[in-house]
């Protein structure tokens, strides 16, 4: 199992791998563009800065020889030598230089920088490179021309055409009426007679419609679009470009046609032949096998273009005749077996080729190595020992004569003269010395031989050696390649004992390794055609190991009985194995059907049972076979095993008769709707597919929608979020249908806990993705998301089926809490829900730990959850260590709600106390202490800023009345729902959803400036009051408003001669009341104190009135408190719920703020804007 560590590492290897591609792809697309406008308006230097070059015809001669050798490598060399040479006078040359160029298509690029550099110095540049690289397709009719290479021909036409595309493209080449006249003469109808010509022109043709897209007018994508749009080509350039390749490949489509009926003329005339005579002639096969290469050969290119052209390729109809001996007609023995046999022997194509298609090794081996050319050289070594023999007999001869000769000479010589006696001696000296030189020989010949025969031992060795490997290598070949690329490099090591060896090999395969069986014997297969030996060997081997097997009666080696019948079975569907022998095993076991003999007739049905019984040859016996298995079965009283085993085998071979499948019909307006979601639905088309859904009638498919918007898990898991947006988007319109998806959903996850299937857990799985994806298109709130959290923990515990709904060994709960939280879990980062989602991970780390031992996907799982949600949490080891957390979890909630309950009782109760004269000052302000205090308290408990606690500071006339109460609500529940700080936000955000209605713009315009104008009058008649105060003929002074506190905050007290206030006798009240006066004396001004009596009616009306404004203060702070403790409570409506679960937890109701509001980025949202045509919907992060 990888980690998903490494995955996610590959995964950004791989985006980063694209993301450089993409960047080099639009670097090469700005240089083109670039090196395009420096063509089309080249600033070429003057004839005085070019004198300036080097002008000499060696040099000049030497950078235009490099001209014939352009590449890659040497592009900035050569660059550098043109830009110091004056090639004014060789321009022609360079031409001619560049046109008889041999380049590659990656030589191609390196050739543009070149010929541009050239163009933007030389002006008569670009007309005679057109002219010269013309001519490779317009050549004339020279010798040489026509006796050159096809082949050369055809490629040097290919690099030319993508050099003359490359060099329209950068502005080298500005008429794109050659390429008109290029392709007229690669799509004229008579070059089709040509079978080559044709071949080389539709490689061409299906390389310009790559390159050269836009002549055609297809669509280009990616980063060439933009490039492209610069290129002036003409709509009827276009037309024409079209209609030639159009009228090309209608005629093409002809030809293959023709040639397609030619094929099967020939193939029937050729089974005719086989039939009557028994064998094809060389004659008749060359031709055939010619013509059906044409045809495979041109049926290639015709595709290739039709790809290049976006066209669909010629569909040719499928006659099934593509062997020399297949034929309907031609044999009547075919015609009994497909009335005998319906179906075919194999069941697919590449089981077929696997066993039918083998190599051919004399065309990949030397006859000489596969022991073929053996007999041959037995013929050589005889005729070479016979003409030795004939040679030694001539020497024998030959000596004689020369004995002869010399006695008669030497009878002769007695009889000379004397002067003749010394010719002995120096023919004896001669004889000598060729002696000498005949011993010398022989030493060399030893010497020679030595050597020999030690190269000779080392070659065995390192055959031996090779083979070795060879045979290491058998167990690994576990495909089709391998095993065929093994047997032909064994063909190269071929012997008698190497085959001897191979068979060992073969033979002794492991016997738990049975899928290498097939291999070995299709190698086997491949090698009998040369070497026969070895399959008669290895049948041989095989056949007296079963006999040996079944004869032992023991049960034992089950194994090996099993990969011995396993591999007859393999070697007779390649007809390596005759089919009676396979009969006689089979037989040998029905024959004694007991213990191990029921699995080794079971395993040699299963290996080749259905190709025995499909073969028209053995059909008959085998079905004889299939039902005495049957009569043994219902005889024989097996074990369930057995039993189990005999129906496999039986019904593998004899499928049962089954009816066909009857598909459900449904209406055409419901199909229509499952393409759309299942098939249809992108990001790409999902504006689109809610078009669509909006224009269906609704009140006859609203149930189907939501029925298959309820199957979320058949279609893809990663489009569940679209089918969550659509939903959003049809709620714009169909406010119910929202309602009718959540609850659904809600509804299938609460079955799922009641069911617990497993066949459901897909299922379940894309109903907690799409309730996530629900809250982030904010169809549900985040209580609707803790809820599910809680009951998917809960849901069935302490109750007597908990062992059924949710078992110890049962991990799947803890997959569905991941899946929700990696959906909606990383918006709960701030206020009452990050902290209540840390209080869901404690408990959730208890439900984990009470599971036990996590499989090692849940753990990773586990490790990235925590470690995108919450990485610094703890994780806890043990479950006493996670109980501490949620005891010490429960205290910190108790306290925290006791000093809430504390701090409004004495909110409520501290103002009632306290006299009503001490709110009452010199200068008429309201102080509102006591509320400014408790509102502070409580925003800062609540993190809140609405101003239900704030004070209004400045001011004569400081009164909160309804209208301005009701305003700052209002306006502080706006600056909730935008930042997500107020109290019972719960990170989601409500809106009532109201039509749009049109409003004329001059309307608009004409309340604009309505409201403007009442706003500019309600702002002077405001500062006419502050200035309409009733003006004094005299300042008041500043000690007045500079006094102590005590003057100012407790205007109204009565004050005795040593500062205590003085008091009735009699019931403690005050008798009269302080006051400061004003007088002018001359032009300064003094204060005097005075004392009215309480009972005056000035004293009496001011304690009326203050009295009335803080009652009025207090009515609102009640009402605000009751405001944000509503909302408090609604936020928090599982709190209790979460105390009841913990052990040993009270039930006192824990209230936790949740105000901060959208956490981690918002989510997602649909925003409506009506425009000219109707309304879109977009989704904001």
């Amino acid at each position: 199992m990888d980690h998903p560590e490494d995955e996610t590492h590959s995964e950004k290897q791989d985006d980063e791998e694209a993301l450089a591609r993409l960047e080099e792809i639009k670097k090469s697309v700005e240089a083109k563009m670039t090196l395009r406008q420096n063509n089309l308006n080249p600033e070429r230097p003057d004839s005085t800065y070019l004198r300036t070059l080097d002008s000499s015809i060696k040099r000049n001669t030497a950078v235009i020889k490099k001209l014939k050798q352009i590449n890659e490598e040497q592009r900035e060399g050569l660059m550098d030598d043109l830009r110091g040479v004056n090639l004014s006078k060789f321009v022609s040359e360079a031409v001619t230089a560049i046109c008889e160029a041999k380049l590659k298509s990656s030589d191609i690029q390196a050739a543009v920088q070149i010929c541009s550099l050239l163009h933007q110095r030389y002006k008569e540049f670009s007309p005679s490179l057109t002219q010269g690289l013309l001519k490779v397709f317009f050549p004339g009719k020279s010798a040489e021309d026509l006796d050159a290479d096809k082949n050369s021909k055809a490629m040097k036409k290919r690099s030319t055409l993508k050099l003359l595309l490359e060099l329209y493209y950068v502005g080298v080449i500005e008429d794109s009426n050659i390429f008109i006249n290029i392709i007229k003469d690669l799509t004229s109808v008579e070059q089709l007679k040509d079978r080559d010509t044709t071949q080389t022109n539709l490689t061409l043709l299906a390389s310009f419609a790559r390159q050269g897209r836009v002549f055609l007018g297809l669509p280009i994508s990616g980063q060439d679009e933009d490039f492209f749009k610069g290129l002036d080509v003409s709509a009827d350039q276009k037309k024409s470009f079209k209609k030639a390749f159009n009228t090309y490949y209608d005629a093409l489509a002809d030809l293959l046609q023709s040639e397609h009926k030619l094929l099967l003329q020939m193939e029937k005339e050729n089974a005719k032949l086989v039939n009557a005579k028994g064998e094809l002639s060389e004659d008749s096969a060359s031709s055939y096998e010619k013509l059906r290469k044409s045809y495979d050969h041109l049926y290639r290119n015709i595709s290739s273009l039709a790809e290049s052209l976006d066209m669909q390729p010629p569909v040719m109809p499928e006659d099934g005749t593509t062997r020399l001996t297949a034929g309907d007609e031609a044999s009547p023995s075919g015609a009994v077996k497909d009335t005998s046999v319906p179906e075919p022997i194999w069941d697919d194509e590449d089981t077929k080729t696997f066993y039918e298609c083998l190599p051919d090794l004399r065309a990949f081996v030397p006859a000489v190595l596969l022991g073929e050319a053996e007999p041959k050289s037995n013929e050589q070594s005889a005729k070479a020992k016979d003409k030795s023999s004939e040679s030694s007999s001539e020497v024998v001869e030959n000596q004689q004569t020369t004995e002869d000769t010399t006695e008669v000479s030497a009878d002769s010589g007695s009889m000379a003269d004397g002067s003749n006696a010394e010719q002995p001696k120096e023919k004896e000296e001669v004889e000598k010395e060729k002696a000498k030189d005949a011993r010398k020989e022989k030493g060399k010949e030893k010497d020679g031989d030595k050597k020999m025969e030690n190269e000779k031992e080392k070659g065995k060795s390192l055959d031996v050696a090779n083979f070795e490997r060879l045979l290491q290598r058998l167990p690994g070949c576990v495909s089709r390649d391998l095993i065929d690329q093994l047997t032909v490099e064994y063909c190269y090591l071929n012997s008698k004992t190497n085959r001897k060896k191979l068979v060992k090999a073969l033979f002794n395969v492991p016997r738990t390794s049975l899928e290498l069986l097939a291999y070995y014997s299709r190698m086997v297969a491949t090698l009998a055609s040369c070497m026969k030996d070895i399959p008669s060997m290895l049948v041989q081997m095989l056949e007296d190991e079963f006999n040996s097997l079944v004869h032992k009666k023991d049960q034992m080696n089950i194994e090996t009985k099993i990969r011995n019948i396993r591999f007859i079975g393999e070697l007779c569907k390649f007809k390596i194995v005759p089919a009676g022998l396979v009969f006689s095993c089979l037989k040998a076991c029905l024959d004694e059907f007991t213990h191990h003999n029921i699995d080794v007739a079971c395993n040699l049905l299963e290996t080749c049972g259905r190709f025995l019984y499909r073969s028209p040859e053995t059909t008959l016996r085998m079905t004889n076979m299939l039902d005495i298995l049957m009569r043994l079965k219902n005889v024989k009283n097996l074990d369930p095993r057995q039993s189990t085993l005999v129906e496999n085998a039986y019904y593998l071979c004899k499928p049962p008769e089954r009816s066909a499948r009857i598909s459900k019909v449904r209406p055409p307006l419901h199909q229509y709707i499952r393409k759309l979601l299942f098939s249809d639905l992108d990001k790409d088309s999902i504006a689109n597919v809610l078009k669509q859904l909006r224009k269906l009638p609704w009140s006859e498919c609203e149930q189907y929608i939501l029925k298959c918007f309820m199957k979320v898990h058949k279609g893809k898991y990663g489009q569940i979020h679209l089918i969550a947006s659509l939903t959003s988007g049809l709620s714009r319109h169909h406010d119910e249908f929202a309602v009718a998806v959540v609850d659904e959903v809600l509804e299938e996850i609460r079955v799922g806990l009641e069911l617990n299937e497993y066949g459901a857990q897909q299922k379940r799985l894309a109903h907690m993705r799409f309730l996530g994806e629900l809250y982030n298109y904010e169809h549900v709130d985040s209580s609707v998301i803790f809820e599910t959290l809680y009951l998917t923990l809960l849901y069935g515990h302490d109750t007597s089926e908990q062992e059924v709904l949710d078992p110890p060994e049962d991990f799947f709960r803890i997959r569905m809490v991941i899946i929700l939280l990696e959906t909606c879990g990383h918006y709960f980062d701030r206020g009452s829900s990050k902290k209540r989602l840390d209080q869901f991970l404690i408990h959730f780390q208890r439900y984990i730990l009470s599971k036990g031992h996590l499989p090692l996907d849940i753990e990773f799982d586990l490790q990235d959850l925590f470690a995108n949600l919450r990485p610094n949490m703890t994780r806890y080891a043990t479950i006493d260590e996670v109980n501490a957390a949620i005891l010490q979890l429960e205290e910190r909630e108790h306290a925290s709600s006791g000093d809430k309950v504390s701090i409004e009782r004495h909110s409520d109760t501290k103002p009632s106390n306290r006299p009503s004269s001490d709110v009452i000052s010199s200068n008429g302000k309201s102080t509102a202490k006591d509320i400014r205090e408790n509102g502070e308290a409580h925003g800062e408990e609540s993190d809140s800023d609405s101003g239900s606690g704030s004070v209004v500071r400045d001011g004569q006339n400081e009164e909160l009345d309804d209208g301005n109460h009701e305003r700052g609500s209002e306006s502080g529940d706006g600056d909730d729902f935008d930042d997500g700080d107020g109290p019972g936000s719960d990170d989601d955000k409500f809106r009532v959803r109201q039509k749009v209605v049109t409003v004329d713009p001059e309307e608009q315009a004409d309340f604009d400036q309505e409201l403007k104008a009442l706003l500019q009058e309600s702002m002077e008649q405001r500062k006419l009051e502050l200035r309409g105060r009733p003006a004094l003929n005299m300042t008041i002074p500043m000690s007045v408003f500079e006094g102590s506190g005590k003057d100012h905050h407790h205007f109204g007290r009565v004050v005795g001669e040593n500062g205590e206030d003085l008091l009735d006798e009699e019931n403690g009240e005050q008798r009269e009341v302080q006051v400061k006066v004003l007088v002018k004396r001359g032009n300064k001004q003094q204060t005097r104190q005075m004392l009215i009596p309480s009972d005056c009616s000035l004293v009496q009306s001011t304690k009326q009135k203050e009295a009335a404004e803080l009652e009025e203060k207090q009515d609102i702070k009640r009402l605000v408190l009751e405001y944000n403790e509503r909302d408090e409570e609604e936020a928090n409506a599982l709190g209790t719920q979460i105390l009841n679960w913990t052990s040993g937890g009270s039930r006192g109701s824990t209230r936790t703020g949740e105000g901060s509001g959208k956490s981690g980025g918002s989510r997602h949202r649909f925003y409506y804007h009506q425009g000219g045509g109707g309304s879109y919907h977009a989704r904001r992060k």
